[in-house]
C-alpha cells in the first residue's frame, strides 16, 4: 500500500493506494504468513476467532464478546464461511458457534477449508472494498 494523501492530508481509501504486488498479496493471504510468527510464540492460534482492533471491545454485546473465550487465531469459522463479504453480526454468530463447538476435527477441517478458499482466492474483499469496513457495533442485544 502506498501513503498517497489527499490535498487536505488524508490518507485516500485503501482501494486507491493498493499496489498491483499489494492486491496480488492480499488476493492469496500471502500477507497473513507473519502471523505464523505469533503462531510459534504462542499469541494465537492457527484456528481460533480473528483478532480485532481493540477498539471494538466496548462495542461488543454479551453474546458478540464471547469469541474471546478462546485463543484467536490466524483463521476461523467465519472466515471459512464468508471472510469479508458477510456482516460484522454474521461473523460474530460464527465466531460464538465455533465457541461452542471447538473440536480438533473442527479445526482440521477448517485448515482445510481454508486451503481451499485461498487457492480459489473466494471472499477476500466486501462488495469490492480493500478492507472490511469499521465495526460499529450492534444493531440489537443478542
Amino acid at each position: 500500500m502506498t501513503n498517497e494523501k489527499d490535498e487536505n492530508d488524508v490518507l485516500l481509501p485503501n482501494e486507491e493506494r493498493h499496489t498491483s504486488f499489494g492486491k496480488k498479496m492480499r488476493k492469496y493471504s500471502i500477507d497473513e504468513l507473519p502471523q505464523l510468527i505469533n503462531v510459534i510464540k504462542g499469541d494465537i492460534s492457527l484456528v481460533g476467532p480473528r483478532p480485532l482492533l481493540v477498539d471494538y471491545l466496548p462495542l461488543y454485546n454479551d453474546e458478540q464478546i464471547r469469541r474471546h473465550e478462546v485463543k484467536p487465531g490466524i483463521t476461523g469459522w467465519a472466515q471459512v464461511n464468508g471472510r469479508n463479504a458477510i456482516s460484522w453480526e454474521e461473523k460474530f454468530r460464527l465466531d460464538v458457534w465455533y465457541v461452542d463447538n471447538k473440536a480438533l476435527m473442527l479445526d482440521f477441517y477448517i485448515l482445510y477449508l481454508t486451503f481451499i478458499k485461498v487457492f480459489k482466492s473466494e471472499n477476500v474483499n466486501s462488495n469490492n472494498q480493500t478492507t472490511m469496513k469499521r465495526f460499529q457495533g450492534s444493531y440489537n442485544d443478542a
